[in-house]
């Protein structure tokens, strides 16, 4: 009997949970340009996600899907992507987004009923939020394949959950990929919980970065809350997909620091020591300890950047209080290219009823 495939699944940490390094970091990582804007960006992040719950819980958004835990994953992700790379999100996402062109607002008004938040012109060709379960990987599926038969050296970046992993859809989109050897990226989120799912009920393999396996993609697993160790993998993969050596998928190993959306109550089913323990081993912490101890941020820096994030993320929500609802003949306007007879009567109803005493009259 011989062997007829044989594969590994590395795993790459170069910070601890108290932002000592296990490992000799990069050269790009002992000089502090890139290092202090990610911090700065994933700060913003999360005072922005505080603020969006806030906003939810008090009755002036909706429901909506936090990031905590993820920023060490999203922000270089977002950082290492050229202009003309496409971002085919999923729901959690929001910093991506704002990282390559859109406003803060855009995304208060997309989770508080808006459409017009998916709209801005700054999105350019990425795609929107993508909220049912991993069908945003087949969609970068076709993205990437577009690039591959025009010959373009552009590479399409999905992410998903670790519970998307489950789905057919992000198997058959690794299929798909790995036989047309796509330039793609695929993302895994692995924040330890689907909705109530845990990790361990979800999948028997010991990674879920050996999915990639199977379907001939290279797979590898990061800690997630490292924000170099993200950075390192996320360029190796974007460098393969652009020189035409296929996809890639990296498994990010994180938590999920907050409900699964503000419609959920995460006490239910899980430990308030496990959530301590993974508070431990933050990403933002572990950071602001690696660039503390290299003399590249201090108080007065933190105290400073914090009065300015929060000026940021304060501007934000006045201008996405003060955006008036769109006029009720919008939510008909991008449906058809001449909209049939009987909507244009639903239409022109819809706004006669929107204006003062309209209803009464109808």
């Amino acid at each position: 009997m011989t062997i007829a495939y044989q594969g590994e699944i590395l795993f790459s940490r170069y910070l601890d949970a108290t932002g000592k390094a296990v490992d000799t970091v990069p050269e790009w990582a002992e000089q502090p340009d890139t290092l202090v804007e990610y911090y700065r960006q994933m700060t913003l992040a999360r005072l922005f996600d505080s603020k969006a719950i806030a906003l939810q819980r008090t009755g002036q958004l909706g429901t909506y899907p936090s990031m905590l835990g993820g920023e060490a994953i999203d922000i270089p992700t977002a950082a290492l992507m050229q202009a003309e790379d496409v971002l085919i999100p999923y729901y959690r996402n929001h910093a991506m987004q704002v990282m390559r062109g859109i406003e803060w607002r855009d995304v208060l008004l997309y989770w508080g009923g808006d459409e017009r938040g998916s709209a801005n012109p700054a999105q350019g060709q990425d795609l929107p939020n993508c909220v049912p379960i991993a069908t945003q990987c087949l969609h970068a599926c076709g993205v990437a394949a577009a690039f591959r038969i025009r010959d373009e050296k552009r590479v399409a970046v999905t992410l998903c959950g670790d519970g998307a992993t489950s789905k057919g859809d992000f198997l058959e989109a690794l299929n798909v990929a790995g036989t047309w050897q796509l330039p793609l990226v695929f993302i895994i989120n692995n924040n330890q919980w689907a909705i109530s799912v845990p990790r361990a009920m979800q999948c028997g393999a010991p990674t879920l970065a050996q999915k990639a396996l199977g379907a001939g993609l290279r797979g590898e697993q990061v800690d997630g809350n490292d924000v170099i160790a993200v950075h390192q993998a996320v360029s190796r993969a974007l460098e393969r997909a652009r020189a035409g050596k296929g996809p890639s998928v990296i498994e990010a190993i994180s938590y999920r620091l907050s409900d699964h959306t503000t419609a959920d109550d995460a006490t239910r089913y899980r430990s308030n020591e496990e959530l301590k323990a993974a508070w431990e081993r933050e990403p933002i912490k572990r950071l602001r300890n690696y660039l503390h101890d290299r003399g590249w941020w201090d108080e007065n820096r933190e105290t400073q950047w914090q009065q300015t994030a929060n000026a940021r993320v304060q501007q934000a929500v006045q201008d996405y209080l003060a955006t008036a609802p769109d006029s009720a003949g919008a939510q008909f306007d991008h449906l058809y290219a001449t909209l049939p007879v009987q909507l244009s009567e639903q239409r022109e109803r819809a706004i006669r009823q929107a204006e003062p005493g309209g209803r009464h009259h109808e």
